[in-house]
Formats: C-alpha cells, structure tokens, sequence
C-alpha cells in the first residue's frame, strides 16, 4: 500500500496509457446461486489518491510467432522484461474480457522481505495479461500462477477477485523474496450461494487440502511458511493470513470492518463479530457466508456507497462530520493526540476513488451480451454506474485514455466532472448528496430499465450477425455514458446555484423561485444542527454568548 505511480505501457497496445497506483481497494463478491438473477457479481473500487479515472481497452488481436511483450511494473512503468506473446488475445474492456472473465485485486502487502525485485511479472501485469489470455476463471488461475513461476512475482501480497459467470474465485498470493523465483498462493472457490469480500488484508485461513475442485495451492505455500519460521504445527491447522500477513489493529479496522459492513448488509447476526472489530476478539471474519436474501446488481452499486451508515461505525455522526454530516476524513487516516495514536474509520465508498465497477457476468446468454461492466469514475457514493457491454470495441470520449489527466482539468472528462460535483457536496453533504442521490437514482433507474430492452434486440440479431450485436451495444454503451456526463454537468450547474454562499435557493415546482419583478427570491438560512450549535458553545464558552 506504499505505492505512488503505476501504469501498463505495451508497445503493441496503448503506447504510454498511464495508471497511477491504487493505495487501498475494495472487491465485493456474489455466486451466481445468492444473486436474483443467477449472474456472477463482483465489484472493485481502485482507491488511490493519484489515480486518474479511466476506462482501459485493450482490442483482440492476433500475434506472429516469435512477438514479444515487453512487461511493464504497473506501478512505475519500469520495463521489467519480455515474455512471448501469445497467438490470440482477447478483447478487454477495463478488468472484463469478452468471454466474461473478470478480476480485480486488493492489496494486503503482507511479510516484509517477501518481494522479489529482480522478477518480471507484477500483479498489475498478471491482470492485464491474463485476461486478454484466459476465458474462464481456472484459467486465469493457471494463467496467473504459471506466469509467476516461470518469469517470477515482483509485488507484495494482494487477494484477487477471479470470476466467470460460473466461478468466483478468491486467489492470495505473495513472493518468496529477493532472486526467489515464484510466489505461494492459495485459491479459493467462493461457494454459489454465497458472498465474499475482501479489502486490503489477507482473508484466506485454514484450507481444505484435498478438495481440488474448490481449493487449489502451490505445492509449497505450507513448506514455504516453515522454512520462514511463520509456522509450525499440522498441516491441517495452516492459516495462509496468519503465515504471511499477521493482522494488526490497523488491518482489522480499516479492512475487515468493510468486509463485515457489507456482510452486514445482506444477513443478521453480524453483531457477533465486532469484538474482533474492536480489537477484543481473535476469531475471524469467516472467507464467506450466506445471505439472507438474494442481491440485485443495484444492491452491489448500492454498497459500494457505503459509508458503515446505521452500524456503530457510522462516519456521519461523529465530531468528524463537521456540521453537515460529511463522511470522510482526509488523509492521513491515523493521527495522534497527546502522544496516543487514534485511526479514522475508513469505509467502502471513499473520496480518493479512481474508477469503481460491478461486474455482471451471466451463464445464460451470449458472452457478448451477457457481461456487463457497470462503471463509474471518482467516489462511487456521488457517481453512476453505466453498463459497459464486455464486447464493446471503442470506448467513450468521457472515459478515454488521454482525456485529461490528474493535473488537466477536461470539461469533456466524467473523471473531473464527477470530482466537480463530489467536491461540492463535501461542503454541505447532508443536503446536497440528497440532491445527488435523485438524479443518479433516475439514471441507474433509466439503466435498469432499457436492459431487458436492448438485450432483446441483442439475442434477435446475435443469430443472424454477431457484428451487428457488437454495434449495437457498442453505440449503447457509448451513447449512455455521453449522456451520463451531459446529466452530471447539469446536476453541478444545478447544485452551484441552489447552494451558492452557503444558502439554499427556494423552489418551486422544479424551478428557482423569483420575485414578481423577476429578482431572486430570498434564500433559505438553515444554519447549522442544534447539535452542531451545542459543540460551538461548549469549545468557546461564554466568548460568542449575547450580553447587554
């Protein structure tokens, strides 16, 4: 998590693309057996501080015998070597390929010493190459695992999200140190009908050893932990979390308390674990559950603008908020008073996000029309997610690489349009997310509602010509990210003038309300909670009090 800059730069695909480094992310997980609609969901917040929201492309191609692909650390772009390249790869769009096979990654950093900086292949690299190698997601583990074996593992240790429309698959991995070529991992089958989640620490435990078709491992990822002295004991009692990323208080708080917010949203009982939340309890968070009731892709947009609200953890009501129920801290997210360090909460939705998605992946239909990459740009709790069909072959101006940058402000760009919005509402959150929560609702409604529609007219024509498929959902998801940006631009107009000066402008049945001469109407004054008055008066005494 002490990365600073990554991008992937192939000559042979987007020359000098950047991707600044992703500091602490979030991936939520569904099996086709616990969502409505039988799909695969999985989500991914890439959350860095410098991270410039965009979406990747990477067409499918065929390559001559002999091509090389130069690796680059996505971190720093540092060329690390060339691997061959394979004979065909596939249309990527973002972290989905055509056949639906997506991942996405949290880093939970682990043992220091672990890493390998003489190895070609970094986890940045591992997902880029391997989707636009791999269909299914036991192929992309094959893929992964035999890509750090041969040319070695270069990060520190990260979870991967590997899922088909089929399998979801929590993969953990870490090197083996300095000219030690390789990684351990281990590699679990999330059940269908259940969720998962992981959020920047290592959440794989204890193991079956002999259930290939759920648990797959490198041969030495227990002999490895020995050899280290990060365990002794059976077999059968091998905790891969506890081998090679211990947890602290730091990693249970601001990671784990994310996995159980959102375990917490879909099933009860989850009171039980916020000892271990509290740092009182050593027993876990467990790798996966079953949920309550079964979870739309709205539920999944839906909690990833979580923000621990009606939990203990609540971010809108402490001192912290300020005085309009604000839930975010900014950084950094520990801090010391009179010598004793106190950490802030830090929740799933958060400011610092990059790009965010939930991936839709169905058995059911043709892959051109079955996975969909809901996305969005900057802090999911104040953007939109738009479907992306993974079969998409050009992406939209407000997305595309190069428009903009983290120290180019593009009028063109969802990325700083989002942020435009977003930092508006940080000043006055309580009234103006309200106003945000409207319009993205009425879009994401729009959304859900011309799915069924388009896909018809998608299975129609997938007989007769899968190109026309490819141009139809091509022009659909182009054309609904675009009128996306031209919503969110008039919601910032909007937002400026009504809140303007810290006063809210009367309505009247949709409009700004005038005087009969035309003039603005006087704006409401609402101040501040009386809570909020409580705390003005207790940390100035009798200084403001009214005396005659």
């Amino acid at each position: 998590m002490k990365r600073i800059y990554r991008r992937i730069l192939s000559a042979i695909l987007f020359v000098n693309m950047a991707i600044p480094a992703v500091e602490a992310c979030t991936n939520l997980i569904v099996g086709k057996g616990a969502s409505t609609d039988g799909s695969t969901l999985v989500t991914y917040a890439a959350d860095s501080h410098v991270l410039y929201g965009e979406l990747y492309h990477w067409p499918a191609a065929t390559h001559s015998p002999g091509e090389m692909l130069d690796v680059r650390e996505w971190d720093t772009n540092h060329l690390l070597g060339q691997i061959p390249q394979t004979e065909r790869t596939y249309n990527v769009v973002g972290n989905m390929n055509e056949c639906q096979l997506t991942i996405g990654e949290t880093t939970f950093g682990g043992r220091e010493g672990l890493v390998d900086t003489t190895a070609v292949m970094d986890y940045g690299s591992l997902i880029y190459i391997t989707l636009q190698r791999a269909r299914t997601a036991r192929e992309a583990i094959g893929t992964m695992t035999l890509l750090v074996q041969k040319y070695g593992y270069r990060s520190e240790g990260e979870s991967f999200t590997i899922a088909d429309p089929n399998e979801v698959w929590i993969m953990e991995m870490i090197g083996k140190g300095l000219r030690n070529k390789g990684a351990v991992w281990v590699a679990v089958r999330i059940p269908d009908d259940c969720i998962s989640a992981h959020a920047n620490h290592a959440r794989i435990h204890t193991f079956p050893l002999e259930d290939p078709d759920n648990c797959i491992y490198s041969p030495d990822v227990i002999s490895f932990a020995r050899q280290k002295g990060y365990f002794s004991g059976l077999n059968t009692d091998f905790s891969f979390a506890d081998a090679y990323a211990p947890a602290d208080f730091e990693a249970i708080r601001s990671c784990d308390a994310r996995v159980w917010s959102f375990y917490n949203m879909f099933s009860s009982g989850m009171d039980k674990y916020l000892p271990y939340l509290y740092g009182k309890s050593k027993e876990p968070l467990p790798l996966y559950i079953k949920p309550d009731r079964k979870i739309s892709p709205q539920n999944m947009m839906n909690a990833m603008r979580d923000h621990f609200e009606g939990t203990p953890f609540d971010m809108t009501k402490d001192i912290g908020a300020g005085p309009f129920a604000c839930p975010y801290r900014w950084r950094p997210l520990t801090f010391k008073v009179d010598s004793i360090e106190y950490i802030n909460e830090r929740a799933i939705a958060t400011q610092q996000t990059g790009f965010s998605f939930v991936a839709q992946m169905r058995n059911y239909l043709p892959n051109p029309i079955g996975g969909v990459l809901w996305f969005g740009v900057d802090d999911a709790a104040t953007s939109v997610y738009i479907p992306m069909y993974c079969s998409i072959t050009e992406v939209p101006e407000c997305f595309k690489v190069g428009n903009g940058d983290l120290l180019t402000f593009s009028w063109t760009s969802a990325f700083w349009i989002n942020n435009w919005v977003a930092n508006m509402a940080y000043s006055k959150y309580n009234y103006m997310s309200a106003d945000i929560r409207l319009v993205q609702k009425k879009l994401e409604d729009e959304f859900k509602a011309s799915q069924p529609v388009i896909e018809k007219s998608a299975i129609d024509l997938y007989s007769q010509s899968p190109e026309k498929v490819a141009k139809l959902l091509n022009d659909y998801s182009i054309t609904k990210a675009q009128s996306t940006l031209e919503s969110w631009k008039k919601l910032g107009e909007y937002l400026m003038v009504k809140y303007i000066d810290g006063n809210i402008k009367r309505e009247k049945d949709g409009k700004f309300q005038r005087t009969n001469d035309g003039v603005s109407a006087k704006p409401l004054q609402p101040g501040y909670s009386k809570e909020f008055y409580k705390s003005i008066v207790k940390d100035t005494g009798d200084r403001l009090k009214v005396s005659f």
